[in-house]
């Protein structure tokens, strides 16, 4: 059977101005049985337009925090270092795979994007802007490979559909996270401090966004894994 081609978004070093991708992504979307393509950050809209073709899916991965002022603010002392050509390589990635009606995972920054890019908003930095009666370690103490918290799944989301109970167990890596829903967004999943873990776009043929590390997750976890097998069947169906 033919597989399908997933287009992901790599992490850049400004340092350097290297880019680089996590394996851990590649074979979660290889065990799903896609083939993942990593896309560059520098191109002519045009050219992304043409890459965007050969792909059926789109995963926006992991990284640096975006620039604040995507959503018109000014810069937070928490806020960590930012990629410039990965926000406006992103940003019209999404336009582009929206307009195509193509399947699109957003993983911890990823999500992040997919909501600043529909009209979002996010907390730059949970630990200073955002208060509850039992801090959770949403950047946790141990390896990413286990789960640090439980997400609360809501009934009749396609978050649901990837599992059979009303709580999964995620890993957490990030400091900042989704604060305004993007208009016609809804939470499928929400940690027990009230975080937003996970964003999808009821209506169209495949938008999520989680907040967690299921590449991490996927061999162990059979939500996980769902998830991206869920996402590569989506990806199938524009073959």
């Amino acid at each position: 059977m033919k597989k399908p081609i997933i287009g992901l978004t790599p992490s850049h070093n400004t340092e350097n101005d290297d880019i680089s991708m996590r394996p851990t992504y590649i074979r979660a979307l290889e065990a799903a049985g896609a083939i993942p393509f990593i896309l560059p950050l520098e191109l002519e809209q045009e050219d992304l337009k043409t890459l965007s073709n050969l792909c059926q899916g789109f995963l926006f991965t992991g990284g640096a925090d975006p620039h604040p002022f995507l959503w018109g603010e000014e810069t937070h002392k928490n806020c960590g270092p930012i990629s410039v050509k990965r926000d406006q390589m992103e940003l019209a990635l999404l336009s582009i795979a929206m307009e195509q009606k193509k399947p699109i995972l957003g993983i911890c920054r990823g999500a992040q994007i997919l909501n600043i890019g529909l009209g979002g908003d996010i907390y730059q930095d949970i630990s200073s802007q955002y208060r509850s009666a039992f801090p959770i370690a949403h950047s946790q103490p141990m390896h990413h490979i286990h789960p640090s918290h439980h997400v609360d799944v809501k009934k009749d989301t396609l978050l649901a559909s990837f599992g059979d109970d009303t709580t999964i167990q995620v890993n957490s890596c990030h400091h900042q996270a989704i604060r305004k829903l993007a208009p016609g967004l809804i939470a499928g999943g929400v940690a027990p401090d009230g975080i937003i873990e996970e964003i999808e776009l009821p209506g169209y043929p495949f938008l999520i966004g989680v907040q967690w590390h299921p590449e991490y997750l996927w061999e162990r976890d059979q939500a996980a894994r769902n998830l991206f097998l869920g996402f590569v069947n989506a990806c199938k169906v524009i073959l």
